[in-house]
């Protein structure tokens, strides 16, 4: 099986379960790969947890479910939650199994697609805070672009006041985001909280937008042996 550490936030946990559903070249249900989806709605908040430095409680608690994961069976382990990569490279050495890793993933994509030009970074303060994806695209070849401090803030109400709030995207503030981004000579932009990945299929943002749920989705389908679908519908119930 493949073991997935997800609530974090619910939304983007369940999203990711489609994505993989829906990516997986299957015509059956039998075609599809085996995981165990662990939906940790109560671990602390990453971003809070980083810009208070305390982040014992945080690390503890997801090398339990790493370690559930790994009791139970699973190849490896997928996190769905960008900020939680800080605390995944602390707990990767002391697991048997490995984490497979939505931003190393998602920079390499990135800089292939860029042409060049900057890639925004568009995330919660405490993975700006971190430089996981900086760190990730220069070692890609790519030159990191993270928004002005006004538009930091518009970030962080779409991801808290909107989507884990359970409330629309405030898509005035996506457009404010967006002009910095095209004014900054951005080639492409990096959905960096899984939260935003729900804006993105809620609001059918365009291909200037990486989504790292999707690039990890299709990595772990890889990873499980089977392939990834590129075009077409999804597979009936059999």
């Amino acid at each position: 099986m493949l073991g997935i550490i997800g609530g974090m936030g619910p939304f983007a946990s369940e999203l990711f379960y489609r994505m993989i559903t829906e990516k997986t070249t299957a015509e059956k249900d039998q075609d599809h790969i085996e995981l165990l989806l662990l939906s940790d709605a109560g671990m602390p908040d990453r971003t809070g947890a980083i810009l208070s430095g305390n982040t014992q409680e945080v690390r503890d608690r997801m090398l339990a479910d790493a370690r559930l994961l790994e009791r139970s069976g699973c190849r490896a382990v997928a996190i769905t939650c960008n900020t939680a990569h800080y605390f995944a490279d602390m707990i990767a050495p002391e697991l048997s199994i490995p984490i497979i890793h939505m931003i190393r993933e998602t920079a390499k994509t990135a800089a292939a697609r860029c042409g060049g030009r900057k890639v925004a970074i568009l995330a919660t303060d405490g993975t700006i805070r971190t430089e996981l994806y900086q760190k990730a695209l220069r070692q890609e070849g790519a030159e990191p672009f993270t928004p002005s401090p006004e538009n930091q803030k518009l970030v962080m109400h779409l991801i808290y006041d909107c989507v884990k709030s359970g409330r629309p995207a405030d898509m005035d503030a996506w457009r404010r985001i967006e002009e910095e981004l095209l004014s900054a000579g951005c080639g492409t932009a990096l959905l960096a909280c899984t939260e935003l990945s729900c804006i993105k299929a809620d609001e059918h943002l365009s291909d200037f937008y990486i989504d790292p749920m999707e690039v990890l989705a299709e990595r772990c389908i890889e990873f499980m042996g089977k392939q990834v679908k590129r075009h077409g519908t999804r597979s009936g119930d059999r």
